[in-house]
């Protein structure tokens, strides 16, 4: 037996549990609502209730196609469904899996990629969970060292510091295609506060603009 044979079993089975596993959580999500009013004995406002998901469809539908395409290249299939399952793509899973594959010195598309990405995301789940829980258990006690002023800067700027050293080192791979969108986002929420928290859509107007960028120099042979 083979070494592609073998990966190719094992992507099929990835694929037949992610399938199973995401259509079980879709269906949970889903009656969670419901099994909540038939619990508590509340009728539902199916009006109210048809405009609620109309207005977060139009919203979201767009974004989960854009992040479908951009995070699934990215991640490879274990990965991907581990995290569409389990969230937090950007804000956890998506470095974690960048910076095991950095250290490893694995490609997108490989088959090292896609052992690598998946055993990072899966560990950072577990991580998660647990770290979760214990911010549950100790969450009463640790109340008046979280509400401390003192270092509250410091919670309020952990993401921002995550992803500046994340990003930076792939900045500096290219900075001729990344100085024109990363200027264009920092003037654009300047301008417009309220895009800092439109990601996704964020994610489509600059990845547009990197894809052309990089067409366009590679064209003219300023890349390879």
């Amino acid at each position: 037996m083979n070494e592609e044979f073998d990966f190719e079993a094992y992507q099929n089975d990835i694929h037949r549990t992610g399938r199973a596993m995401l259509s079980i959580g879709i269906i949970m999500l889903l009656a969670c609502p419901f099994a909540m009013a038939y619990i508590t004995g509340s009728s539902i406002e199916w009006n109210a209730f048809f405009k609620a998901i109309i207005s977060v469809l139009i919203v979201y539908v767009p974004s989960c196609i854009v992040e479908y395409l951009i995070y699934v290249p990215l991640l490879g299939s274990g990965a991907s469904y581990l995290t569409f399952i389990t969230g937090n793509i950007t804000n956890l899973k998506l470095p974690c899996a960048f910076n095991s594959r950095d250290m490893a010195g694995a490609k997108v598309g490989t088959v090292e990629n896609e052992i690598i990405s998946t055993l990072s995301v899966a560990t950072s789940s577990l991580v998660t969970m647990l770290v979760i829980f214990l911010g549950v258990l100790l969450l009463i006690p640790l109340t008046p060292i979280l509400q401390n002023p003192i270092i509250k800067p410091a919670f309020d700027n952990v993401l921002p510091a995550l992803f500046g050293a994340l990003g930076y080192q792939y900045f500096k791979k290219s900075i001729k295609i990344t100085v024109f969108p990363l200027s264009f986002m920092v003037l654009l929420c300047l301008l417009v506060p309220s895009m800092v928290n439109q990601t996704s859509f964020l994610l489509i107007a600059c990845g547009g603009i990197a894809l052309a960028l990089s067409y366009v120099f590679f064209k003219k042979g300023w890349i390879k």
